[in-house]
Formats: C-alpha cells, structure tokens, sequence
C-alpha cells in the first residue's frame, strides 16, 4: 500500500475531487460512509453515514483500500486510522475530515439538525464526544484508568506503514488529539472561505513541494487551537455534548446515574486536563521518532521534582533545524558524537530545541542527563540547535522553553515551583550557550 503519510492523502483526496470523478458528494462524506465518523454524536450532528459507494476509478487499487483502512474506525485500535505529517506529527483521519465537513457544511448554508441542549457542530463532531466519553469511563477507575495519550512511532518515517503506540490507548491518544485539534482549524477556516480540499491540506501540513522550507501551519497547531478554543468553550461544549449523549439510545445507559452536578465536574476535568497536555504543554517528539540508538548501559532515574534547568547551545550543529527530518538529522549526529567521540552513554542532554515547533526527547523527563558536569542530577539541560554566540535563535523558539516546556514541567511536578535557570557557562569552563542566547535567558523567569 502507499505510505500512511499524509501526503498519499493528498493525492487521494486530489484524485476525487478531479473534474473526471464518477461519485457524488464531498470527501468527508465518502469518509463517514467508510466509517470515519460513526459515533452517536456524530450521527446526531451530521446524520446516518452514506452508503459505501464503489471503488472510484479515479483512486488505484491500493489508494481505495489505504483510504478504507484509514477511516474504518476501530474503538480497541485507534491508531490504525492515522498518518504521519511532514512535521513529524501523527494525524487521525476520522477526527479532521468530520471537522471538514462541517465547516464545507456550513459554507454551503446547511441546516444542522436542532438538538438539545444546542452544541456547536464543529466541536461534537471531532472532540467533544471523544473527550467526554473518555472521562466518562474513567471516572470509577480511581485514576488507574488512562483518558489521554499515549503518543507513538512509526516503523519507518520514510516509508510509514505501522504505528505502535508507547502505552496503553485511551479513547484519545496523541494522533486523535492532533486530528481533532486540525479538524476544528481547518472546518473554521472553511466555514470562513471554501477552498478545494486538497489544496487546504496540502498548505496546512506543507505537503510535497516546500516541505523542506519552512514550518507548516500544522506545526502551529497547539498554539492555534489554543487561541481559537479557550478552557471555558472546552468544557461548556464538553457538557453540552454529555447532556446529549444523556438521551441518545446508545448511550442512555452510560449516563443514566450521572447527576448535572458531576456532569459538569467531568467536563471541567476533561477540559482542563486536555488544555494542560495538549495546549499549554509543548509537543515533544520521542526518541523512537528521530531514530535514536538504544541507551548503553542502565539509566539512572531522577528524583523528582528537580530543583533546576541548565541552557545550552549545540554550537555544532551550527544552523537551527527548521523541519522534522533536519532536526531527527541532528539528533542522530549529536547521539553518534556523544556516544561514539565522547565516550557517554547517550546523546547527553535531556531536551533539545528545534526551530521547526518542537521539542526533541533526549534523555527525557526521568533520567540523568550528561549535560553540565557535576550537575546532572540536580537539573535538566535544555540545548538548542545552533550556535547562538551572534544571533537569537527564532522567537517561536525561545517562547518554546520560556512560556511552555518550563511552567508546564512546573505544574506537572517535574521541576519546583521555585526552580533556579542558568546558563552553561555558569558551571564550567565554557561559552555555551553563546553570548546572544545567554544575554536573552538572564530575562527569563529563575534566572540566577
């Protein structure tokens, strides 16, 4: 089959909307009828799915079955019906089409069926139900239960076929959250201006031509949610889309012993919980992402939460990375030199910075790092790709540590609430992390 790469989307979705195209309707609707969005929510908002039309001549064989495979929805295995981004994200299909065909809907003055309480379409069809049944389950679980996450990797991101998450799935892993986040964008915008589909896709994730120049909007996507959908629309749709679900038959039984008042508490839970991880907390791209080796030898853990951040600068590489594959590039160069030149047991930092939009795990939240001799064990150390003697690394860059990565370790018990940020060069011998990105962190927040 092709590669599960947003990109065989693109051409599929260029495929059906060419002139020569024998089916009627939209994509999104050939999505639903596949079986891409065929929740009871769903169903109430946009109607019975259409009947699976035949294989389209204009799609090959292996376009049909890849476009079926991806929108047949499976509530046991949700990350079979996602694809890799050329930023380097993984996307659920069900979730962005849904959100695309309510905002072609609502272009074209289509009249949404009247359900009570009222519910913002767009909203219902790629979050909110998701989000609210996910916690709906939880919530006997004592906490034991997982309502968001796991992130996950791809066997091959030249050629992606299968993606494995790194933990046990909830309703919403990472790929849901990223296809539903795009699917109330991208439906917004063309509530605003109809375009054709492949075209909007293929300028928001930055597909084929271009991909190598510069950050896609999709990686904006947090950032861009976030401004769009403030906690409080989250939650009120949350708990419309409960109320809902209350008379909906299949789902009656679900709520039937569910008060208003804890109604509410679900959502103002489901909604706070999601803004913290996916909104407020920065994307970061595992190692099984960038390629990298296995760690030599056993890890030592951190005690947390840890008392402070060490900056850096990777003075070589010397240029910023400004796309997924430039910035996995680096990674694998800064692990090969770490391990093989410098002796250590792994790329020595905890957390590296790209210029693309995100953050790449080193040796992560939980294990000592090899970054600032004699304070390793008392720190993370943050490096940014580049050298940063002269110049500033991007604006988006900076804010990336200083007003996400630093106050989301904070309130997610990582890093103490009175946490001390230094400069490298503060505790040894050395320049880093250059003189411009050291003049710019003695204005940051901890700063000692």
């Amino acid at each position: 089959l092709p590669p599960r790469h947003m990109d065989s989307v693109v051409r599929i979705v260029e495929a059906l909307e060419s002139t020569d195209h024998d089916f009627t309707g939209t994509v999104p609707e050939l999505a639903r009828a596949l079986g891409g969005c065929s929740t009871p929510g769903c169903r109430a908002v946009l109607g019975e799915p259409p009947n699976v039309p035949p294989a389209p001549r204009t799609l090959s064989r292996e376009q049909w079955l890849l476009f079926t495979q991806l929108l047949h929805q499976d509530a046991a295995a949700p990350e079979r019906g996602v694809v890799l981004a050329p930023d380097g994200s993984t996307v659920a299909l069900g979730p962005l089409l849904a959100g695309i065909e309510v905002g072609l809907k609502r272009a074209a003055g289509w009249p949404f069926p009247t359900v009570e309480p009222p519910i913002d379409a767009l909203y219902a069809v790629t979050i909110t139900e998701v989000l609210g049944t996910s916690f709906l389950l939880a919530r006997d679980g004592a906490g034991n239960r997982t309502t968001l996450g796991p992130d996950g990797c791809w066997d091959d991101v030249d050629d992606p076929q299968n993606y494995t998450l790194l933990g046990p799935p909830s309703p919403i892993p990472d790929a849901v959250a990223n296809g539903a986040m795009d699917g109330v964008l991208l439906g917004a915008h063309l509530a605003q201006a109809p375009v054709p589909l492949a075209d909007l896709l293929r300028g928001y994730y930055g597909t084929g031509n271009g991909t190598e120049k510069e950050r896609p909007p999709s990686s904006y996507r947090r950032q861009d949610f976030g401004v769009l959908t403030g906690p409080g629309k989250l939650e009120e749709e949350v708990a419309a889309m409960l109320r809902v679900l209350r008379v909906l038959p299949p789902t009656q039984e679900l709520l039937e012993d569910v008060g208003p008042e804890e109604v509410v508490a679900i959502a103002r839970q489901a909604a706070q919980d999601f803004t913290e991880v996916y909104v407020e907390c920065p994307a970061i791209v595992p190692r099984c992402m960038w390629g990298a080796r296995p760690y030599r030898g056993t890890p030592k853990p951190l005690t947390l939460p840890l008392g402070s951040v060490y900056i850096h600068h990777t003075f070589i590489p010397s240029a910023p990375c400004r796309t997924f594959t430039a910035c996995a590039e680096d990674m694998r160069a800064m692990q090969r030199f770490h391990q093989d030149t410098r002796g250590w047991d792994d790329i020595g930092y905890s957390f590296v910075v790209g210029s693309d939009g995100y953050l790449y795990q080193g040796r992560g939240w939980h294990w000592v790092g090899a970054h600032t001799k004699g304070y390793n064990s008392k720190g993370y150390g943050v490096s940014y790709v580049g050298d940063f003697s002269a110049t500033l690394p991007d604006p988006d860059a900076i804010a990336l540590v200083r007003d996400r990565l630093l106050p989301c370790a904070v309130r997610t018990g990582r890093l103490h609430r009175n946490y001390t940020l230094r400069g490298h060069r503060q505790m040894g011998r050395t320049d880093c992390p250059g003189n411009s990105l050291f003049h710019e962190i003695e204005t940051w927040h901890g700063f000692k």
